[in-house]
């Protein structure tokens, strides 16, 4: 798409082309200004000397040493002066050879002396004016020529300043018309330019990015959805027409209800935290920022889940302890958020971790982070599903008797993500497991 078939682009080729001309016929018209005016006072400069001169020699000898004084410079110099004398209303002209001059082009300067005589010294402006002709012509035609490249100039820079708008009119459209997300806008600058047209360029280039990781978690969130929900809305109306095929029994009726009001709050539990969990991966969580200890927060789900690993037979313990180390451990986090990570990995270690076996929970500082350890003496994890533990829904052969929803540990690493932390895994089948939450320290 060339300037000439963008209309935006031929009006700015235009006014590039009309602020460039202006600028260089103010130019030219000063410079000719300014080489006339110039040529005019050196004339008048060569008047005035040669009239100061010629006065002084007609005061001194009269009419024959002027007359002398004039010839001498008249055989040596190319330059024609004429030169008159009126002395008593009596006209004499001391050049003898004026003729062909145009009077109307003839500059006097004009002394008188005591006696009242006057010498006059005069010049034509012919020479003058034939240079300044040609100085004109010169000047139109370099005028002719700053047109023709202050359009080209326009014309060029226009294209090298539409080319990127352009770019990002053909992917927009692009987009458009395919549905496209993944296309960007190719960027001819580094990211760090000041360039505004490429920062625009990284700008969209960044929105597309975001649109696209939102679409792709409504799009997982909707397949895991559509996926999941088939059993729970099977068992309901199973249960439902159960109880329906059946003679009318209150008891009966009652228990079925309870059976489908659970199921729905199981289904519930399920929708929003797929919906948790794609939000904090597509960066649209809301995250209610503020320094927490994260000490504080850990030894709360300690307490949260003492009663259920003692009942269970788990010794669950935290260390170092307050009196080891009293320091708070602050990170700028989402209290809620964070008390939902720390729950869920004490939660999963408790429950895999047979009677007999021990949960351990370790809060340190590494470097310029805070960190998490939930070590248990579980079975471990089986390597061929360490890269799955991650995934919605997923539920390795291990945990298929343990109710769930198969979406803790992908809520822990969205919302720790969501943080700009990183969360890991090590395990040794037969030996447990051991997860590791890291945050920037406030």
């Amino acid at each position: 798409m060339s300037s000439a078939r963008n209309p935006f682009g031929l009006r700015l080729a235009l006014w590039y082309t009309a602020v460039f001309t202006v600028s260089a016929l103010t130019v030219v018209f000063l410079a000719y200004v300014l080489t006339a005016r110039s040529l005019a006072a050196r004339d008048h400069q060569i008047l005035q000397s040669k009239l100061g001169e010629y006065a002084a020699a007609y005061a001194r000898g009269g009419f024959r040493a002027l007359t002398a004084i004039v010839q001498s410079e008249q055989a040596v110099t190319p330059e024609r002066l004429l030169v008159r004398v009126v002395d008593r209303g009596i006209e004499t002209v001391v050049l003898s050879n004026p003729e062909g001059w145009d009077p109307s082009h003839i500059e006097f300067e004009t002394a008188q002396l005591g006696d009242g005589t006057l010498v006059q010294v005069g010049k034509s402006n012919e020479p003058r004016n034939d240079l300044l002709a040609r100085l004109r012509v010169a000047l139109l035609m370099l005028t002719a020529l700053i047109l023709v490249i202050a359009f080209v100039g326009g014309w060029a820079a226009t294209e090298s300043a539409m080319s990127p708008i352009r770019r990002l009119t053909e992917t927009v459209k692009q987009i458009v018309e395919t549905g496209a997300i993944r296309s960007r806008v190719p960027l001819t600058q580094p990211r760090g330019t000041d360039d505004a047209i490429d920062q625009l360029g990284v700008l969209f280039n960044a929105m597309l990015d975001r649109i696209e990781r939102l679409v792709e978690g409504m799009r997982g969130s909707l397949d895991n959805v559509s996926h999941d929900l088939r059993t729970p809305l099977a068992r309901l109306r199973g249960r439902a027409e159960q109880a329906l095929s059946r003679p009318p029994d209150l008891d009966q009726y009652r228990a079925a209800l309870e059976e489908c009001i659970e199921e729905t709050d199981h289904t519930l539990l399920m929708l929003d935290t797929l919906m948790d969990i794609s939000e904090a991966e597509s960066g649209t969580m809301a995250l209610q920022r503020q320094p927490v200890d994260l000490r504080e927060v850990v030894e709360r789900a300690i307490d949260l889940y003492r009663d259920v690993a003692d009942a269970k037979g788990v010794t669950l313990t935290v260390g170092p302890s307050r009196e080891a180390d009293d320091t708070p451990l602050i990170v700028d986090a989402d209290r809620p958020r964070l008390e939902q990570v720390a729950a869920n990995l004490i939660d999963n270690a408790v429950k895999f971790t047979p009677s007999g076996g021990r949960v351990d929970v370790r809060v340190s500082r590494a470097d310029s982070a805070a960190r998490l350890d939930v070590q248990d003496t579980g079975p471990g994890i089986p390597p061929q599903e360490l890269p799955r533990i991650w995934d919605r829904l997923f539920r390795g052969d291990l945990s298929r008797s343990e109710r769930g929803l198969g979406l803790g540990l992908s809520l822990v690493r969205a919302i720790v993500h969501a943080h700009g932390g990183d969360v890991s895994v090590e395990s040794v089948p037969g030996q447990g497991a051991t997860f590791t939450v890291s945050l920037p320290r406030a």
